[in-house]
């Protein structure tokens, strides 16, 4: 077993092998995004160290900028003290989302009123 594969197997998985990822950019500090990562996506970003997550709707690998080129280069990875999160901070090529917005977090509660 790998150092990767003893990490995997530390983390607290969802009953559909998941776990949150909050994505971070490690310059400014702002929350950008948060998705979900499978084992196959953890692995893939530790190697190529740009975010690849697991899309729930599309039920398949989903690496970040792929198409857009909003990637996102990965500083470093934290685990919460349950380890059933992620901290993914990265440097953003460009923004991280879909609406072109720096970060998906750009409404407050009351604006959904």
């Amino acid at each position: 077993m790998d150092k990767l594969e003893r990490i995997t197997a530390a983390l607290k998985w969802d009953a559909n092998g998941l776990i949150p990822a909050v994505v971070q950019d490690a310059e400014t500090g702002m929350v950008l995004m948060v998705a979900w990562m499978n084992a196959d996506s953890l692995r893939q970003t530790v190697e190529t160290g740009e975010t690849v997550f697991w899309s729930r709707s599309r039920r398949e690998l989903w690496h970040k900028g792929a198409t857009s080129g909003n990637t996102q280069a990965v500083t470093g990875i934290w685990v919460d003290c349950d380890a059933d999160i992620l901290l993914v901070k990265v440097r953003p090529a460009g923004p991280a989302c879909h609406t072109g917005r720096t970060s998906c977090f750009y409404r407050t509660l009351e604006e959904l009123d």
